[in-house]
């Protein structure tokens, strides 16, 4: 067996990885610098973005410490399996389509989230959490979750969606 793990992935998958990369990273706001920076110059830029073109395999090691330096979860990282729903085609824009402030979609600042000091500040962040592993949404920033999210949301808390809502501004998460 002289085959090396190099030559077991195709072309297209280490593109297809490297598309995963570059995405997440552009996702928070990141240059091949910074996060060669921030990675204590474990990564460097000329390396992941030979990554990101597909020209290089990324080991299971470095991939799972990238993901770490990324804050978001392995699989992540790795191209969508065929049949599954991409991110990129979750609408947002019928939720967002008029109607009074209880019907809107609420945006979460994730940076006031994570340091609020509230006894709902865990569930709030878990959920969201899924949120984010669902859509593939790792900006860091910020995160609009739907009419729907509002209200399991509520329903977790055992609120009701205008009181979810209100709870929200007086955490001063929602923006």
């Amino acid at each position: 067996m002289s085959a090396t793990a190099e030559e077991d992935v195709s072309p297209a998958y280490a593109r297809e990885v490297g598309s995963r990369l570059r995405n997440i990273r552009r996702q928070q706001g990141l240059s091949l610098q910074a996060v060669e920076d921030h990675s204590g110059r474990e990564f460097k830029a000329s390396v992941l973005g030979a990554y990101e073109r597909g020209e290089r395999i990324i080991s299971v090691l470095r991939l799972q410490r990238l993901a770490a330096l990324y804050g978001v979860p392995v699989d992540q990282l790795l191209p969508r399996t065929p049949g599954s729903s991409p991110a990129a085609s979750i609408d947002l824009d019928g939720a967002r389509a008029g109607g009074p402030s209880d019907q809107a979609p609420v945006t979460i600042d994730l940076a006031r989230l994570e340091a609020l000091q509230a006894p709902e500040r865990e569930l709030i962040r878990r959920y969201v959490g899924m949120i984010q592993i669902q859509r593939g949404d790792y900006n860091g920033r910020v995160i609009t979750i739907r009419n729907e999210d509002v209200r399991s949301l509520a329903r977790v808390f055992e609120r009701d969606e205008h009181d979810m809502r209100r709870r929200l501004d007086e955490l001063g998460i929602r923006l």
